[in-house]
């Protein structure tokens, strides 16, 4: 379930910035002090000699941002011989965000996330964190990610709105932001100094508490054991249904399988509500019900998890490869679509999941199959 906010018109976004209002054309660029994926910190003196600046705030957890983070890579190569300064900032408070608004993404927005997608992404350009006091955020008033803010030579704000007109590359008629810098490295003015934005909304840290309810929630539901005989598991591993499957094998004394159940859960918790399940078979013996279901208590894998009923099956495996944990993948008919034995790269996962996940634009899963 993939969530955009569209400002398209000026009344539209006042009323949406009521609480966080957007810097007014004209004012000073307001400074900050914010650490860098470089592992420095960016102050707005940093950039002071470059005849424009462009701010470009940003995330890693919404799609829409996703989709700019080339353009936005792009245009700092093609205008950097120009002295032109591109600044990206993640505004979002992490523990805003709630774990099913992570559906189209593989890591959320601390500081060391963003450092994993800038090396996933091989991103270039100075991406900053702000979301520990979003002290820039609430001086320049980002409505959703992605928001560009653009300077004159005097650090006044000369537009302000999308980078262009559409998420789509082929659908872009418009390039707002860099028509904008071209205007300024002109000495002109901005034709259009406001367009209205599209994408994820601001994460501000007030909204924590929607969080803390939903993971409640979920922290709610039961967590079950079924026993199930083999043809119960075979079932399983057909994946008859329409959606997306994954298949945890695992056993409750196999200090890896428990290690990694936390991040499992999490997995499913993120992609559950766009066609996605998590089935878990411990290969424990039938006696051994009451341990297994501690552990999945303790992790509160919340999926649909399976105890054989038999000690054959749980000696042998049967169906499976004993080496364990077993992660599987299987696509609707049961496909496969992942297998791994032995500890899990949740993070190769993840992609793998996203990328074949249903999206109503195909460029939203083509972005988790390539590292450009």
């Amino acid at each position: 379930m993939m969530r955009f906010l569209v400002l398209s018109g000026l009344a539209l976004c006042a009323a949406a910035a009521a609480d966080h209002p957007i810097l007014s054309i004209g004012s000073s660029a307001p400074d900050f002090t914010l650490p860098g994926i470089d592992g420095k910190m960016h102050s707005l003196a940093d950039y002071a000699s470059s005849p424009v600046l462009a701010i470009v705030f940003t995330c890693n957890h919404c799609p829409i941002a996703q989709m700019y983070e080339q353009r936005i890579a792009q245009m700092t190569a093609d205008y950097r011989q120009r002295g032109v300064a591109v600044v990206a900032i993640q505004p979002n408070a992490p523990e805003a965000i709630r774990v099913d608004e992570l559906d189209c993404s593989d890591v959320s927005d601390s500081l060391e996330e963003m450092k994993i997608r800038a090396r996933y992404k091989h991103l270039d350009y100075p991406y900053l964190y702000d979301g520990a006091t979003q002290q820039a955020a609430r001086a320049y008033g980002p409505q959703a990610t992605p928001h560009v803010f653009v300077f004159d030579r005097e650090r006044r704000l000369r537009y302000e709105g999308r980078f262009d007109n559409s998420y789509r590359t082929e659908l872009v008629k418009s390039h707002d932001a860099r028509d904008a810098i071209d205007a300024l490295l002109a000495g002109r003015e901005v034709a259009v100094p406001h367009t209205g934005i599209f994408g994820c909304s601001t994460k501000w840290k007030e909204k924590e508490a929607g969080r803390i309810e939903a993971l409640h929630k979920i922290e709610s539901q039961p967590v079950t054991l079924e026993a199930s005989s083999e043809e119960g598991l075979k079932q399983a591993h057909a994946n008859t249904g329409e959606r997306v499957m994954l298949l945890y094998i695992w056993s409750s004394s196999c200090s890896a399988c428990v290690e990694e159940l936390a991040g499992i859960e999490t997995t499913y918790r993120m992609y559950k509500l766009r066609g996605f399940d998590l089935v878990t078979v411990a290969v424990d013996p039938p006696d051994q019900r009451e341990a297994v279901l501690r552990v999945l208590k303790e992790q509160h894998v919340t999926g649909r998890n399976l105890l054989p009923d038999s000690n054959e099956l749980s000696r042998t495996g049967s169906a499976y490869d004993p080496a364990l944990p077993e992660t599987v993948l299987l696509g609707p008919g049961g496909q496969l679509l992942y297998q791994h034995q032995g500890r899990l790269d949740i993070l190769e996962l993840r992609r793998t999941i996203l990328a074949n996940l249903p999206a109503e634009y195909d460029g939203f899963r083509h972005y988790w199959t390539t590292e450009r």
